[in-house]
């Protein structure tokens, strides 16, 4: 009977030898249908399906079907299959067996990667970007020193949640393209559109400090690098570090000088800027004529209520003459209403008084902040226009070179005309005709750089909507007989 028992383990051993046998010879065949369909039968045969032996050969088969285009459409998850087979490999036996080398070795294998991988590319071109993450997630989980497993990953899993328009849950998806792009990252990978990539969402959470960690690090593996350089000045101008961004630009500028990309993107900074500065100096003009006001409001009401003071002491004094005189009495009743209804008048304007305080307002310092503000804002737009020309220098058909050059002198007109508009009837008698003279010079200097802009983008309506109103300008100048003098 033991004879038995030992023919019986015998002939089990070597049913399982020569099944699997079978199947990998037909693999090596090329025969991966015939082996498909062995290695199948093989794993639904109870005695062979616990096996460590079984499932890594069935690995072994479905790997070759996942990287062979002829034999692919077996079955489109071949290599997820695969790679399941070889988990269960070392489930079956404890660890897998003696075959554990070999099976730890496939599942971190180049065949796996390479099964992974051409499953995750053939799901992409599909559109089904889910299966394609899927797949190349795991490429990148099997060689975890790789760059373009992560990065096509990251890229299939964006692609996801774009194919799903507002039903996609953008949290889930964005999670995982940041987690494959950051794997991209820690790898050195070397495509800036994926490092851009990865700091603008970073900056969309938020998280600008992470942003421009990541664009530094980008900058030492690629330096110089246009795309980035821009991206980190674009992501500081938005946080509103505008100062930042400058000098960011203008160094990568001062490094690049035939750069007229990073030429015009330092003008429209500076441009921005200038406005930036603009709009502060308004803030505190406004703040200092309020103050301005208000003290002389109290002046000029402190003044009114001396003045009832001074007739309720007049009119207190004609009674003590005229006791029975009811006008005089009726007078100093009305008045002292009018000194009742004045104090409140007072105590209001005090109380505003006050409030201004203790915002920190002081009229006179609002109003030289104002001043230094617009010397600034002034200084920073001739830098602007001084980049706008190099620009220009370099590629006289820029069109946002023209259109803002054209915009920085039609400006100064209109500024220059505010003031004509301002002067009084006599300093207008004496000086109007030569101070329009020049204010419509000064809108003349911004004639040639929009026409040069329409010759370059003819339907932009922005330009257009300023060309038109630049030109009804002209055509009043010329029908007040004023002749244009145009500053050098």
């Amino acid at each position: 009977m033991k004879h038995v028992l030992i023919l019986s383990a015998a002939s089990l051993l070597s049913l399982t030898a020569v099944a699997q046998n079978k199947a990998i010879l037909l693999k090596e065949q090329g025969a991966l249908d015939k082996a498909k369909t062995e290695i199948d039968a093989n794993v639904a045969e109870p005695k062979l399906s616990g096996k460590s032996k079984t499932w890594y050969t069935r690995g072994q088969i479905y790997e070759a079907i996942a990287v062979d285009q002829k034999f692919n459409t077996l079955d489109s998850n071949a290599a997820m299959t695969a790679y399941d087979s070889y988990k269960k490999a070392l489930e079956v036996e404890p660890n897998g067996g003696k075959m554990a080398k070999e099976i730890n070795d496939a599942l971190t294998g180049k065949m796996m990667y390479s099964a992974m991988m051409n499953q995750g590319v053939r799901k992409y071109q599909a559109k089904n970007y889910d299966a394609a993450y899927a797949a190349m997630s795991m490429a990148a989980q099997i060689n975890p020193a790789d760059t373009t497993a992560p990065m096509y990953a990251g890229i299939s899993a964006q692609q996801a949640m774009n194919s799903k328009g507002e039903g996609a849950n953008k949290g889930t998806y964005m999670t995982q393209t940041k987690e494959q792009f950051e794997k991209y990252g820690a790898n050195g990978g070397r495509d800036a559109t994926i490092w851009a990539s990865l700091a603008q969402m970073y900056n969309n959470d938020k998280e600008t400090d992470k942003a421009l960690a990541t664009l530094d690090k980008a900058l030492k593996i690629l330096p110089g690098n246009r795309d980035l350089s821009a991206t980190r000045v674009s992501i500081l101008q938005s946080s509103g570090r505008v100062d930042d961004a400058i000098a960011s630009m203008k160094d990568y500028y001062d490094k690049n000088p035939t750069d007229v990309q990073s030429a015009l993107n330092l003008a429209i900074l500076y441009d921005n800027k200038a406005t930036e500065y603009e709009k502060e100096a308004k803030k505190a003009m406004d703040a200092g004529k309020k103050g301005g006001q208000l003290s002389k409001k109290v002046a000029d009401e402190k003044a009114v209520l001396e003045t009832y003071n001074a007739e309720a002491a007049r009119l207190a004094g004609a009674i003590k003459k005229q006791p029975k005189n009811a006008d005089l009495k009726r007078q100093l009743t009305d008045l002292q209403t009018k000194v009742v209804d004045q104090k409140k008048k007072m105590a209001d304007l005090d109380a505003q008084m006050k409030e201004e305080a203790a915002k920190g307002v002081d009229a006179g310092a609002s109003q030289k902040s104002a001043a230094d503000l617009t010397k600034k804002a002034t200084e920073t737009r001739e830098l602007s226009k001084g980049y706008y020309n190099k620009v220009l220098a370099t590629d006289p058909n820029s069109f946002e070179a023209n259109f803002n050059l054209g915009v920085y002198y039609f400006n100064e007109g209109a500024e220059m005309k505010r003031e004509v508009d301002n002067m009084s009837m006599a300093d207008y008698t004496k000086n109007g005709k030569e101070v329009e003279g020049r204010v419509c010079g000064k809108f003349k200097q911004a004639l040639p750089y929009f026409t040069k802009a329409k010759s370059i983008k003819a339907d932009d309506s922005a330009l257009n909507t300023s060309l038109e109103q630049l030109e009804t300008i002209l055509k009043q100048f010329e029908g007040k007989n004023i002749a244009c003098v145009e500053s050098k």
